[in-house]
């Protein structure tokens, strides 16, 4: 097949959706088919080291740029680096619509289907005209459902643009060929909001487990930031409103007489200097925040981890599942899951028997949570054990990608 991969991250950027499709759009070309890729240039989570091995060049006077992954063209729109701003968010998103929609139609040859991993929402409506005017099909990948987690965090009110937004919603799954969700809840959301159950399969993300495999808690990393002789109970991400993490705050500040326990929080996000600036001003030495890492770093991070924290804020677990679930598992490392009990999230871990599920945004409960794992490190860590396990008989990488292999080949059919 000829398949055009329209996508709001893909590497070098340095986030999930980025790493998941890039490493499925390697497998499609594996396969023995033509991907072309339009994209962003990186924005979300740079990374010095991905992008020197993935030089950008200047195109079309710098309009884009153009970078080579792995047997396939990939094509940048120039996107600024992400921030507070909503208004400067949306028209970055309309001007990677405009840009990419032309450019892959005067650049890509005739594509037999068009895949588009969502959010943003809108990636649909461009799929849509792409696929109108080359006579395509579209698969919409949904990796978090919009509006709804934009509505359950509080960040969109105003009643008028929420039924403008379900209005765009319904316009974007009617016009899709296939919808793919990552988790059996996803899938159910969208028949409560009238989508066909025939539209609409199941294909989890994955993990690649020769990539992420369990390290020593002796690395570069722990040693780097004065950990490897101490309990971590870390959390490695986006520190925004979606995770919910003053609860490391406030465990923190239960835990402040144990000197053999150090929370850690690492990553970057609106929230980040709140963060910071909550545990200065409590005093606590035992909670550290680490700036952004660069995704090579993934392995020693977990490897430095006797505890990994999967966050969702309250009321949002419906709408996404973290892929860092998976990664922590290929790591080896038992998971604290902060997320509602019914949540796809907290049925994943209860499946695996990796982990623990706790209410959302509990400082109380994750405080509770990492004292009974450095009271019962062999309970904790047979749980590590089972999570790996799990993954590899589901989650792996070349199991997923044939999933998603199959369901392109419908629909170019």
């Amino acid at each position: 097949m000829r398949i055009i991969l329209l996508s709001l991250v893909f590497r070098p950027d340095n986030v999930s959706t980025a790493h998941v499709m890039a490493d499925l759009a390697a497998d499609l070309v594996a396969a023995g088919h033509d991907v072309t890729v339009f994209t962003t240039t990186p924005h979300y989570n740079p990374d010095p080291t991905a992008e020197a091995s993935q030089p950008l060049r200047r195109y079309w006077g710098g309009l884009l740029k153009t970078s080579d992954y792995r047997g396939m063209r990939v094509y940048h729109a120039w996107m600024p680096r992400k921030g507070r701003s909503v208004i400067l968010r949306l028209a970055a998103w309309v001007w990677f619509h405009i840009v990419s929609t032309a450019a892959a139609l005067v650049l890509a040859r005739k594509p037999d289907v068009i895949l588009a991993p969502s959010p943003p929402l809108t990636v649909g409506v461009s799929a849509w005209l792409l696929g109108l005017a080359r006579s395509a099909p579209f698969v919409y990948n949904v990796q978090e459902i919009y509006p709804d987690i934009a509505i359950n965090l509080g960040a969109l009110k105003n009643p008028v643009l929420i039924r403008m937004m379900h209005a765009l919603e319904r316009f974007v799954y009617g016009r899709a060929h296939t919808i793919t969700v990552i988790s059996p809840r996803m899938r159910e959301r969208l028949l409560e909001k009238g989508v066909p159950p025939a539209k609409v399969v199941v294909i989890p993300n994955f993990v690649d487990i020769a990539d992420l495999s369990p390290r020593p808690k002796d690395n570069a990393f722990s040693r780097e930031f004065g950990v490897h002789d101490k309990f971590v109970v870390s959390y490695a991400g986006n520190l925004g409103p979606a995770q919910g993490l003053e609860c490391f705050v406030d465990a923190a500040d239960r835990l402040r007489g144990r000197a053999d326990v150090r929370l850690m929080l690492i990553g970057d996000g609106m929230l980040a200097n709140e963060l910071r600036a909550s545990a200065a001003a409590r005093g606590l030495t035992n909670l550290v925040v680490v700036p952004y890492q660069p995704y090579s770093r993934v392995p020693e991070i977990y490897g430095a981890s006797d505890v990994c924290v999967v966050a969702q804020a309250a009321a949002t677990a419906s709408d996404a599942i973290p892929s860092k679930v998976y990664r922590i598992m290929a790591c080896e490392r038992p998971i604290l899951a902060l997320t509602d009990a019914d949540s796809d999230l907290a049925q994943l871990v209860a499946a695996a028997g990796a982990g623990v599920v706790l209410p959302p945004e509990s400082g109380d409960a994750l405080a509770d949570a990492a004292l009974d794992a450095v009271t019962n490190p062999a309970r904790w860590r047979a749980r590590a054990a089972s999570g790996r396990q799990h993954v590899i008989a589901h989650y792996t990488r070349a199991t997923v990608s044939r999933r998603y292999d199959d369901v392109l080949q419908e629909a170019a059919r």
